[in-house]
């Protein structure tokens, strides 16, 4: 039997024929049986920016000037170390792996600049300032330390140390003691011994870790104020980073400079100036001027009426930062992160308030007016 088909039905039936073909070919480009990609699984790749107020004419950097690769005892890449730090809103970082312990040194080659220049093009790429150092790590006296700004990090491998941090001095490196407090070097307390006081008066010391990695060192910040020092906070981080700190409560260690301008002349003129403070846990630590600087930039105060009891005045305090703060006096608030808070304050007072997070020694804590804030 011969079926007969008019040539409508014959112009419908190319057509519909046409449009499934021009389907298959869209179908196929989508899903391609040899290689269909799907973007989705990928992880965004997102930079957590942290807002911290410039103060004083100054930006504010956020900084880390301890860390370790597989070029010495970490267990990264040099490149991980500056994508760590983009993701995690810093702006200038160190790595400064160990001049004395290599471990992985038999499966890998280059010298003491290798994690440096390895590191320096994605940094660049990313916008994150890369600061030359390494570590000299000795038994205590003196303990271990940093020297960053260097024009080779070789030079710091030397036999004695004294000739190691002589080299950093004259190179122009910033030198910072690393972990004073730390137990495995001083288990019963926390010592400036004379090694220490010979590499203060011949300025082979210029700054001093407060905090490293989880602990901190009230009494390394009375050094630091005693003996005009810069104040340090730094993660010494070995592994990811990440998987060590607990981002859902706590922001990143790190020591914030009070630069001139964006760049490592600047964050190198500024850490020989004394222009930092340390923050770490929800606490920031350092010369009163500065802290309270970030306090007064951060929190902006409005008048809002009077209480119902028609003695006080009725304020609402805000907190424009991602530093929280503890406030203690007049009133008493907890004021989080990007928050509100209403306080009634007396008419008749202009009382003292205490922030208890912001520490100016190992005893003591910003005081201020609250007609100044």
């Amino acid at each position: 039997m011969v079926v007969k088909v008019k040539n409508s039905q014959m112009k419908t039936l190319k057509i519909f024929v046409l449009l499934v073909l021009i389907s298959m070919v869209a179908h196929a480009q989508q899903y391609d049986i040899n290689n269909t990609q799907l973007p989705e699984v990928q992880r965004n790749n997102i930079r957590h920016t942290i807002s911290i107020p410039d103060i004083l004419g100054y930006k504010t950097l956020k900084c880390d000037f301890h860390m370790h690769t597989v070029f010495s005892d970490g267990s990264v890449w040099p490149t991980i170390r500056v994508e760590e730090a983009w993701k995690e809103g810093l702006d200038v970082i160190s790595i400064t792996d160990h001049i004395e312990r290599q471990p992985s040194k038999k499966f890998i080659g280059g010298d003491k600049n290798s994690s440096y220049e390895l590191a320096k093009n994605l940094a660049e790429e990313m916008d994150i300032i890369l600061i030359p150092g390494g570590e000299v790590s000795r038994s205590m006296p003196p303990g271990h330390l940093n020297a960053i700004f260097l024009s080779d990090i070789n030079m710091l491998d030397k036999e004695d140390w004294r000739d190691a941090l002589k080299n950093a001095k004259d190179d122009g490196g910033f030198i910072m003691w690393n972990h004073p407090g730390w137990r495995a070097q001083q288990p019963d307390t926390c010592l400036w011994m004379s090694e220490h006081e010979e590499l203060y008066r011949n300025k082979m010391i210029h700054g001093i870790e407060i905090f490293n990695e989880k602990e901190w060192y009230p009494i390394a910040l009375d050094w630091c104020i005693e003996k005009n020092l810069t104040p340090i906070a730094n993660s010494d981080i070995h592994g990811v980073a990440e998987y060590y700190y607990d981002y859902s409560n706590f922001l990143r260690p790190m020591t914030l400079v009070f630069a001139k301008d964006r760049s490592q002349a600047s964050v190198k003129e500024a850490l020989f100036a004394g222009r930092a403070v340390a923050f770490f846990a929800n606490v920031l630590a350092g010369k009163p001027e500065y802290l309270k600087a970030i306090f007064t930039e951060a929190v902006s105060v409005k008048k809002a009426g009077k209480m119902r009891n028609n003695t006080s005045n009725r304020f609402e305090i805000t907190n424009n930062s991602d530093i929280p703060f503890n406030i203690e006096g007049a009133f008493q608030i907890e004021l989080k992160p990007h928050s509100t808070v209403s306080v009634g304050v007396k008419l008749d007072k202009n009382d003292i308030i205490k922030v208890t997070n912001l520490v100016t020694s190992s005893k003591s804590c910003l005081e201020l007016s609250f007609s100044e804030i």
